[in-house]
């Protein structure tokens, strides 16, 4: 496996991701409920999955090396602001979602701003896959791809928070809101 493949796989989860928050948003704005530990859940995938270790791969490691060669910089940097962006976003609807816990009417901005991240996601990884594709074909060696993926892997704590989130995307996917 290589460091873009890897990146591409992450997009394969939070491609699921997107699509739990797509159910939800549309069930709140239908006047349905979703319960609010399950949106919270959502929005630690969205914090200790995307952001902490997905972006941090990227800004910290891929975009980096990418970089380094001179090429594609206005690309990485378009996907930096983007990924604040993301926080940002992410940032108002845990906001929003405490407001609504502790009895206020937050219902429609929480509704608004998953449905927000469910449209910055689709957008940010088509444009980062293509430019996966440029870096893998164009830019980086295969010894630069072998070492950026050792060290994504050499972190055990990465990789065993990355199986605790799945799992609760997975227990997502499976609740009762999402079958109606």
């Amino acid at each position: 496996m290589s460091a873009t493949e890897t990146l591409r796989n992450d997009h394969r989860q939070m491609r699921r991701l997107e699509k739990v928050v797509i159910r939800c948003y549309t069930r709140l704005y239908d006047g349905k409920d979703v319960p609010f530990g399950d949106m919270e859940r959502m929005v630690r995938i969205m914090s200790e999955f995307l952001d902490s270790i997905h972006y941090s791969r990227e800004e910290d490691a891929y975009f980096a090396c990418v970089g380094s060669y001179g090429t594609l910089r206005e690309e990485i940097r378009a996907f930096m602001i983007e990924h604040e962006l993301s926080r940002r976003i992410a940032a108002n609807i845990s906001r929003h979602l405490q407001r609504w816990k502790q009895g206020e009417d937050a219902r429609e901005p929480v509704a608004r701003f998953l449905k927000a991240y469910a449209v910055y996601l689709n957008d940010h990884m088509t444009k980062e896959d293509e430019f996966f594709n440029i870096a893998e074909q164009q830019v980086l060696s295969p010894e630069e791809e072998k070492m950026m993926y050792e060290e994504f892997r050499a972190v055990n704590a990465v990789v065993t928070k990355i199986d605790e989130l799945m799992v609760i995307l997975e227990d997502l996917e499976k609740a009762g809101w999402m079958e109606d």
